[in-house]
């Protein structure tokens, strides 16, 4: 039986993808800040519930040992995530960005990240076939950079999440570690905007989730394939 925790899954891309691996045969920790909303999402899919708030350690630290309390934990994806817009709802543009938004935007999207996978690598470590899927975006690749979308601290936390799932690859070779792209999925992060379903957005999650120990690692894809850094 394949363990998996996903971060910021009460809802959107979290939820589905729980959903997906669930059915798929998975035995998913569901972790979300608010224990009513995510004790309801477990409860509807048939999840186990774990408050998480990845800005936390005390809560990334309690989490920890609920899952290896529970038999311990093959597969991580750091899902959560934030943009911040300005207060009329508009991205925030390279002319209004402060150093506040970027450490807010940081604070979940790449220290968060590395909380939660240092905090967990010890569970991981343990499993015959670890694998660990960070949601990215292709607003991250730099190959593409300077068309459509113009903020900035979403793409460069995204960046950041992509060298350091080089980086944790690189260290790490028993473990299949890799960033996906879902693509422009209609999610609250965007005010629902996004032109894909969750489902079509998590396909590429699910399919990294369930990578084997002769899969890709330290790769950058989405549901077609790999992407440009």
């Amino acid at each position: 039986m394949t363990t998996t925790l996903i971060t910021g899954a009460n809802k959107g891309l979290g939820h589905e993808t729980a959903r997906r691996l669930i059915a798929a045969g998975h035995t998913v920790y569901l972790g979300a800040r608010s224990v009513e909303r995510g004790t309801a999402a477990a409860a509807e899919l048939g999840a186990r519930f774990v408050q998480l708030d990845v800005t936390d350690d005390a809560s990334v630290t309690a989490a920890v040992a609920t899952v290896e309390a529970g038999g311990g934990l093959d597969v991580l994806v750091n899902n959560a995530g934030v943009e911040v817009r300005s207060p009329e709802g508009d991205i925030i543009g390279a002319t209004e960005l402060t150093a506040d938004v970027m450490r807010e935007v940081f604070e979940t999207n790449v220290f968060g990240l590395v909380r939660v996978t240092h905090a967990f690598l010890p569970l991981l470590q343990r499993s015959a076939a670890p694998v660990v899927v960070n949601v990215s975006s292709g607003l991250a690749s730099l190959a593409r950079a300077g068309a459509g979308y113009p903020g900035v601290a979403y793409p460069a936390s995204k960046a950041t999440v992509n060298m350091l799932t080089v980086q944790f690859a690189k260290a790490f070779p028993g473990m299949r570690i890799n960033a996906v792209e879902p693509g422009y999925t209609a999610t609250d992060l965007n005010r629902h905007e996004g032109r894909q379903t969750v489902a079509q957005g998590a396909e590429i999650i699910v399919r990294t989730a369930q990578l084997g120990p002769d899969g890709p690692t330290g790769g950058y894809f989405d549901a077609a394939g790999p992407l440009p850094w």
